[in-house]
């Protein structure tokens, strides 16, 4: 079943079946896409106790409770050891309720920890933490059974030394090769209870409860019924260590615990070391980091969601109350010296001694076991997700009745590898941090989730908050450190490289990803922040709603705009042409998918906004008013030009395939026939009319003008290549090229010479858009040219150029200022403008005396010519300035014409209106 699946049909599906078993057993219903679902999902059988109580009673108990808890109760003292199991028990607390949180956030599947993390985090982190944690369960199972090893080799091995007299029960041979024999033997063990299943592992598990259950039981009474003695302690010679060879156990002594009360740390008589409140807290808590046994069987689990809160919380109290009754019992009734010097005491002072020897034995041979099928659970999910390809496709295979054997074996041969090894000494510590590293991303994923505030993250366990997990992550990260800073680095420095493959090299996964939602939860939160009453012009920025008829003859303007709007906002828009009152659904979201995709490709920073009306003008009324939120609108529209220009199409015979969201969690590759291509219309032939008509482009250019918006109108950017442009002002050697791309800038509205001057709103915003994609990182090489039109001796006095270079300084626009005599060109004008006088009294037209209709056509052609003659160099685009539309809908079509007539054959151009002051000097 797709995690898409609503959650009603999910519950539906799994509800508990009304019919016969056998109609319900082979209905055989394939669920999911190419029915991969086939054959019916394996039966889970295990429940609270067996599936997740006893594995994570087994996996912390281990062998600190038998050979550590002396040890830590000798070196820090009782108050100290309580202390330091509180911290301890704190830190996995926080822990434990975020993982029951998740847990009981609707359906958990196979992998425990791991699909917690991905389903939470995204498959990089995810995945990353799966890899970490599925090495360090195969590490820790090797540490488990060498332990065991080197366990049965100090009763029942014979000594390497010459001089050492081998006792009548040490009968094995001893050896590296011999070591590596046992600990075969013993993984094989292991490996053949794994891979009959789930279920055989939890019955063996059941037995290894009942034995060290046993053995628990005889410590406690041992305390009660065995007489004070006295002890033999082990050989520390080889240390150089001189010091008595026995010590007392007391028995319920007030003098033995008073001596116990209080830290005395010295020399541990294993390594040499000296012994500090850390080095003793580390040990102390590698007993302790044992809590997502019982997670890892979530995929074996009749209701994970019931059992892991229940059995994990049930175990960790469990262990707590038995190792601070253990501590008290042992500081009560056994002098400091012999807890300091006889880490097996308890064998010693024992109803049966042999009997703490089997519960050692036990206890690791359990926690090889939970460690082995808990990495072979991990590897299966991490297999079914596909983050890695084909490399893990083997893992995925499973027996008839659902035990993934492929995982299972991989893991024991891996294992086995480690064996090789002998010592992990130096493995044990990363071990432990791995796990830790695992538990603190728990409480990242839980913060994360409890952060975004999404309505579908309602777990039925509440006893949580943000505060805990934040605990739970600075616990588990500060004893990373305190255990192993080098590791500490290491592990997440190893972390960091996994998430980097997997986001670059996994597929795209349709889990959900928590960035989005916690962007969301930001964002809102920080556009709510933003004021549009307090916008002002020295941190005015474009923000462009560029229209889009098909993107198929657009891409270079998209490129384009994508470098003008800099760090502003950006939005191409789109009107399709229907009524949805004769539509059966939406339209547009079919496509939207496929615009997404293009961006993509493209690398351009921009969302998309789609609408459907009856006109394009409409539309583009519609998105004006609707496109942003708050401060975030555009304050500039972007059309391209209305030409005869037949469109020219730069995706013919480029299929993109969609990032897709549709790709199920059991399929590998999506099925050919889902596979979503970036489908857009064809382009409009030679012969075929246009959706808009002239007059209703001029509209929509007059529309944007009263509702206060810039109007930019682009033409011949289907000439623009970017790579060629930006390429010819690339350094060569260090030096920047002489022919780097030239901006070109006619400030003056060339419609309408009689404008005296330079600078008004329009020419300044004309200025601000060329000098902001100057500054752009791609075109920063690019030089800025000005080019001011001049009637000798009137128009453009001496001072008044003098002005216009300090207003240039003031605003810090670095700009080459030309000259351009237009006398000649001029002079047409004003001879038309005479024989014209009187008929412009005739139609009363005072605002806009230079109404399209009152220019010649040889006027504005000479205009167009005397902008063509500056091309020494050819610029990369030029900006020209875009007059007002008239106020008399019937001179439209002229302005239009004129329009074209001024920008005819110059290449990529620019026609830009501008009404909003864009520059100040004010800083």
């Amino acid at each position: 079943m797709s995690e898409k699946t609503p959650l009603l049909h999910y519950r539906l599906t799994n509800s508990t079946c009304s019919e016969p078993r056998d109609v319900c057993k082979h209905s055989g219903t394939k669920a999911g896409r190419g029915g991969r679902r086939s054959k019916g999902k394996p039966a889970r059988k295990l429940g609270v106790v067996f599936g997740v109580v006893i594995p994570t009673l087994l996996s912390m108990f281990s062998v600190v409770v038998f050979l550590r808890i002396g040890f830590v109760v000798g070196q820090a003292g009782l108050y100290q050891s309580i202390a330091m199991f509180l911290v301890a028990y704190f830190i996995i607390t926080m822990t434990v309720l975020s993982v029951c949180a998740i847990s009981t956030n609707g359906a958990l599947d196979a992998g425990g920890a791991y699909y917690m993390i991905s389903r939470a985090l995204g498959p990089e982190f995810g995945g990353s933490i799966g890899i970490m944690f599925f090495f360090a369960n195969v590490c820790s199972s090797a540490l488990y059974v060498l332990g065991l090893v080197e366990a049965v080799m100090s009763n029942f091995g014979i000594p390497e030394g010459v001089a050492t007299v081998a006792g009548p029960h040490q009968v094995l041979p001893s050896g590296y090769w011999w070591s590596l024999l046992y600990g075969t033997v013993l993984l094989f063990l292991c490996f053949i209870v794994c891979l009959v299943g789930a279920h055989i592992y939890a019955k063996a598990a059941f037995i290894v409860f009942l034995i060290v259950a046993t053995v628990l039981v005889s410590v406690f009474m041992s305390f009660f019924i065995v007489r004070p003695i006295v002890v033999i302690l082990p050989d520390t010679s080889s240390l150089n260590i001189t010091s008595l060879s026995t010590a007392n156990y007391s028995g319920f002594q007030l003098h033995t615990l008073e001596g116990n009360l209080l830290p005395k740390y010295t020399v541990d008589y294993t390594t040499g070391a000296m012994m500090s409140f850390v080095t003793v807290f580390a040990v102390m808590f590698n007993g302790c980091t044992g809590i997502m046994a019982g997670s890892n069987m979530s995929g074996d689990l009749k209701n994970p969601s019931y059992s892991i809160p229940r059995g994990t919380l049930s175990a960790v109290l469990t262990t707590f109350i038995t190792y601070n009754l253990l501590s008290l019992l042992i500081a009560c009734s056994c002098e400091r010296y012999l807890l300091q010097r006889d880490y097996s005491f308890l064998g010693d002072i024992n109803i049966w001694p042999p009997m703490v020897t089997v519960g050692v034995y036990s206890s690791t041979m359990s926690a090889a076991m939970s460690n082995l099928i808990g990495a072979s659970r991990i590897l299966y999910a991490l297999s079914k997700d596909n983050l890695f390809g084909g490399v893990l496709a083997l893992a995925k295979k499973t027996s008839r009745s659902g035990n993934p054997w492929a995982s299972v074996l991989v893991s024991w041969l891996l294992i086995q590898v480690v064996l090789f090894t002998g010592k992990l000494n130096t493995i044990a510590g990363i071990v432990t941090i791995f796990f830790l590293l695992v538990y603190a991303a728990v409480n990242l994923a839980c913060l994360a989730l409890e952060w975004a505030s999404a309505p579908n993250f309602r777990p039925s366990f509440r006893c949580f908050t943000w505060h805990t997990c934040t605990l739970g992550i600075i616990g588990c990260l500060l004893m990373m450190f305190l255990i192993n800073a080098i590791y500490a680095f290491a592990s997440i420095a190893f972390m960091l490289l996994l998430v980097m493959l997997i986001h670059y090299l996994g597929p795209i996964s349709n889990w959900g990803f928590i960035s989005q939602a916690l962007i969301f939860h930001q964002v809102r939160k920080y556009l709510l922040m933003l004021d549009v009453r307090k916008d002002h012009v020295k941190f005015w920025r474009p923000q462009v709603l560029l229209m889009v008829a098909n993107p198929r003859s657009c891409t270079r303007l998209m490129t384009f705009i994508n470098d003008l709007k800099k760090s502003g906002l950006y939005v191409l828009g789109h009107v399709k042409l229907g009524s949805l009152d004769k539509l059966p659904s939406d339209p547009l979201q079919s496509s939207y998918v496929s615009w997404l995709s293009l961006v993509d490709r493209l690398n351009i920073k921009s969302f998309v906004n789609l609408t459907i009306a009856d006109s394009v003008r409409q539309g583009v009324q519609n998105l004006l008013f609707i496109t942003g939120f708050g401060a975030m609108r555009p304050n500039t529209l972007v059309l391209g030009f209305y030409d005869d220009h037949t469109p020219e199409d730069h995706l013919q015979g480029k299929i993109l395939l969609s990032t897709g969201h549709g790709m199920d969690e059991a399929s590998p590759s999506m099925e050919p026939s889902e596979q979503r291509s970036l489908i857009f219309p064809s382009l409009r032939g030679t012969e075929e009319p246009k959706d808009l008509q002239g007059e209703e482009y001029v509209s929509v250019i007059a529309d944007a003008v009263k509702m206060g918006k810039n109007v930019t109108l682009a033409r011949y950017f289907n000439h623009f290549d970017r790579e060629e442009v930006l390429g010819s002002g690339r350094k060569i050697r260090g030096h920047r090229s002489k022919m780097g791309p030239f901006i070109d800038v006619w400030p003056l509205n060339l419609l309408r010479p009689d404008t005296h001057g330079c600078v008004d709103v329009c020419s300044l915003f004309l200025l601000q858009l060329a000098s902001v994609l100057q500054e752009t990182r791609a075109w920063s090489q690019a030089r800025l040219r000005l080019f001011l039109c001049v009637e000798a001796g009137c128009s453009l006095k001496k001072e008044e150029d003098t002005k216009l270079q300090v207003m240039l300084k003031e605003l810090r626009i670095s700009a080459q200022v030309q000259m351009v005599p237009w006398d000649q060109v001029v002079a047409l004008h004003w001879q038309r403008q005479q024989e014209d006088e009187e008929a412009e009294r005739e139609d009363g037209i005072q605002e806009f005396p230079n109404t399209p209709p009152q220019l010649a056509d040889e006027y504005i052609c000479a205009v167009n010519s005397l902008v063509r003659s500056h091309v020494a160099p050819q610029p990369a685009v030029r900006f020209l300035y875009l007059p007002r539309p008239p106020a008399d809908t019937s001179h439209y079509h002229a302005y239009l014409h004129h329009l074209d007539l001024l920008s005819r054959d110059l290449g990529p151009t620019l026609l830009i209106h501008g009404v909003t002051p864009v520059v100040t000097t004010d800083f």
